[in-house]
């Protein structure tokens, strides 16, 4: 078909056929246009909205706005409630992804060294991938029911009396737990591809050079999976970020002033059952900037260290 492009030429061919030539200039601009549409729609123009909001105390009904400059932004940063809830954010994202990946490399290492029943000790670990975020909650709120959680059960005999949706400190005990066990299975199956990948000549050689497992892990493996464990680390953060979202609006039972919550959770809360558009778009852009600024940081500082191959 003529019109899809032509070939390239004998000295594109010579150089590689890196660069493709289509028939018409405006062609790849039209195979790009269905992805760029999605990205303006759902992306650009929403957050073009948030940032407009911001400025404005709205109508919950649609009738007027008042300009008010950055008096939301002023409210939201000298709340102490959102800086408690800021503060928790910092923590569960922290507790999250340390505890996921750890978790994940961990079973990835034994399941890489695992001769007999690999297949059934992956797919159990990789099924509760499948499991989507409030059902996972769901699960979690049995575990840690008060009259027939196995976990409650096992807290009570260190003298814990754990009540999951009424104490502070249970709720975010819990949610991390629930959260950290969504997770470790994405982690198990990326760092089980990247220990998969370390070719067979450089663990012989590791072997013949250091006797200690934990030593050769650390030095020759661990070095090796450090671009695959960059990629997780901000999957991660945002996961813990923005995809838990189901797991605590599960967990808090519709009690978020009692219980701990994300930023995400707050801008949700504010906006579509407390009607403030105007506060809720301030903390999106607020959230906005500082998952900007991470993503940054995390390209340009830690980005450095790690060794491509």
């Amino acid at each position: 078909m003529p019109w899809l492009g032509r070939r390239a030429s004998p000295k594109a061919a010579v150089e590689g056929a890196k660069r493709v030539q289509f028939s018409s200039p405006l062609l790849p601009y039209l195979f790009l246009a269905p992805q760029l549409a999605v990205i303006f729609i759902f992306f650009y123009w929403p957050s073009v909205q948030a940032v407009s909001s911001s400025f404005y105390i709205e109508d919950p009904f649609g009738f007027g706005a008042t300009f008010v400059g950055m008096s939301n932004y002023w409210d939201v940063l000298t709340s102490a409630q959102y800086r408690s809830i800021a503060g928790f954010t910092v923590v569960f994202t922290a507790l999250v992804t340390i505890f996921s990946l750890s978790i994940g490399l961990l079973l990835a290492v034994k399941a890489d060294a695992l001769i007999r029943g690999s297949s059934a000790y992956k797919t159990m670990l990789i099924s509760v991938y499948a499991i989507a975020a409030p059902v996972a909650a769901l699960i979690g709120m049995m575990f840690f029911d008060q009259h027939i959680g196995p976990f409650v059960e096992m807290a009570s005999w260190f003298g814990w009396e754990m009540r999951v949706g009424l104490s502070y400190f249970d709720t975010a005990f819990a949610m991390t737990v629930v959260a950290v066990w969504k997770q470790i299975p994405y982690n198990f199956i990326f760092f089980l591809s990247g220990l998969q990948s370390v070719p067979v000549a450089v663990r012989e050689a590791a072997a013949i050079d250091c006797r200690s497992g934990f030593r050769r892990f650390w030095t020759v493996t661990l070095p090796l999976l450090a671009p695959t464990a960059f990629f997780l680390l901000i999957i991660n953060i945002t996961y813990s970020l923005f995809d838990t979202f189901g797991i605590i609006d599960v967990m808090v039972k519709d009690k978020a002033a009692n219980n701990p919550i994300t930023l995400v959770y707050k801008v949700y809360e504010d906006g579509f059952r407390g009607n403030d558009i105007g506060s809720s778009s301030a903390q999106s852009v607020i959230l906005m900037l500082v998952v900007f600024a991470l993503t940054i940081v995390q390209f340009r500082f830690i980005e450095r260290r790690i060794h491509y191959t």
